[in-house]
């Protein structure tokens, strides 16, 4: 279900675009796996940036990271303003926040049923994991 056609597996492109965002000094910086809680996506990725600036180039990050690999997101929003980027890849979706935004949305207490797994898509964490 990733964007574009890709030899990656769905974890190997969450796991990237994990690794991007980290790159980018992405704070609080987690992964809800959705799959016993919803139908419409497998993966969150949250993320704040303490600047619009630093919000953008997180999502940024994201997405060359993966449009190297022939991923594209199906759906963007909030890109032009920075506060809260949304990124649709099907398998997962990006949520990157200004504080205040990720704050107001709480979107980890939302989703408080879904399981924080976001050791398993950091640092070296083996590409045939399946959280």
């Amino acid at each position: 279900m990733t964007g574009a056609a890709s030899s990656e597996s769905p974890n190997d492109t969450l796991r990237r675009a994990v690794e991007a965002a980290d790159e980018r000094k992405a704070i609080d910086l987690r992964v809800l796996d959705l799959r016993s809680v919803s139908d419409f996506t497998d993966y969150f990725l949250i993320a704040s940036g303490s600047s619009q600036r630093q919000v953008q180039a997180i999502a940024e990050a994201i997405e060359e990271s993966l449009g190297r690999h022939g991923v594209r997101a199906h759906h963007v929003e909030g890109a032009q303003q920075g506060r809260w980027v949304l990124l649709d890849y099907g398998d997962f979706i990006a949520h990157i926040f200004d504080q205040e935004r990720r704050d107001y949305y709480r979107l980890e207490d939302i989703w408080s049923d879904a399981p924080e797994v976001t050791d398993a898509f950091l640092r070296g964490a083996p590409s045939t994991a399946d959280p």
